[in-house]
């Protein structure tokens, strides 16, 4: 049995917490003093990190750090909650930073504000972008928590660069497990055989991960409302367009023809096979195997 692996945020931001704040607040004369518990009891996910830090020019305060899949509408109005609420229990300044690592539609939203009956409520944050982050920065800083992203940075879409950060990866025992998240993240800009020929591909360390989650929780979104099923429909289709790029309609409305109580099992099966044709087989095995 595979042992288990933490691939989250704060596993990430732990190899190298000092090199990270600098980056994302761009002041190099910080230090960080401690992480400290963002579980708040009405906002908290897996991929949020409160990061203590300690600057000569501001004291001592927060840096509020949210990673996310994609840009997600709802995510100002969560990030004001979690700066209250932070500054609230540790009575410090909060700098607030949210990471989009891949694209989506709200990528340029920086701040939070509403208006009601004459009261306003506002909260600025800093958005990072990683498509727009130089894959070159990521070597010559050595930002290691950015490594298992190389391959959907700027110019990391290339056999070479990926070699390269793998070869990083390896060279640092306590890094070495991170591998199956950087080849998750190649699957979607590189050809699943150029993964596997660069690279270990351990679906079972890289479903431990919150970003594997992600990926089925957006699917889910997606579909929700038309239904459990159908959420789960679209998780199938969001996986298969993140690995093999836009599918024609004979292969969605093949995924709309699975019986209902196969999807499951084929959600599975879209993160492990080497191609369209490979799941082909195994769909083709479905009707057959619930009775139909």
């Amino acid at each position: 049995m595979a042992r288990t692996v933490d691939i989250g945020s704060k596993r990430l931001i732990s190899l190298a917490p000092t090199t990270w704040v600098r980056w994302l607040t761009g002041d190099n004369s910080l230090e960080v003093v401690d992480f400290l518990s963002g579980d708040f009891q009405w906002v908290a996910r897996a991929n949020d990190v409160l990061i203590k830090v300690r600057s000569p020019e501001w004291g001592e305060f927060l840096v509020a750090n949210d990673m996310q899949l994609r840009p997600h509408q709802h995510m100002a109005r969560r990030l004001r909650a979690y700066a209250a609420l932070g500054e609230e229990r540790y009575n410090l300044p909060v700098y607030p930073v949210v990471v989009n690592i891949l694209p989506g539609s709200y990528a340029d939203i920086n701040g939070y504000r509403s208006e009601f009956m004459g009261l306003v409520a506002q909260q600025d944050f800093r958005t990072i972008n990683l498509w727009d982050i130089d894959v070159e920065l990521v070597f010559a800083e050595n930002l290691v928590t950015l490594l298992p992203f190389v391959p959907i940075l700027k110019g990391g879409n290339h056999e070479s660069v990926v070699s390269k950060a793998v070869t990083l990866l390896r060279a640092e025992q306590n890094i070495a497990e991170l591998e199956p998240l950087l080849a998750f993240f190649a699957t979607f800009v590189m050809e699943t055989e150029v993964v596997r020929r660069i690279m270990r591909w351990d679906m079972t360390v890289l479903r431990e991960s919150p970003w594997y989650n992600e990926i089925l929780k957006e699917g889910l979104e997606q579909g929700i409302e038309q239904g459990i099923e159908r959420g789960k429909e679209q998780m199938v289709l969001n996986i298969l367009r993140h690995r093999f790029g836009e599918l024609d309609d004979a292969w969605v409305a093949r995924i709309q023809a699975i019986p209902s109580d196969q999807l499951e099992q084929v959600i599975l099966m879209a993160f492990d096979v080497e191609s369209l044709a490979e799941l082909a087989e195994h769909v083709q095995q479905i009707p057959k195997a619930s009775g139909q």
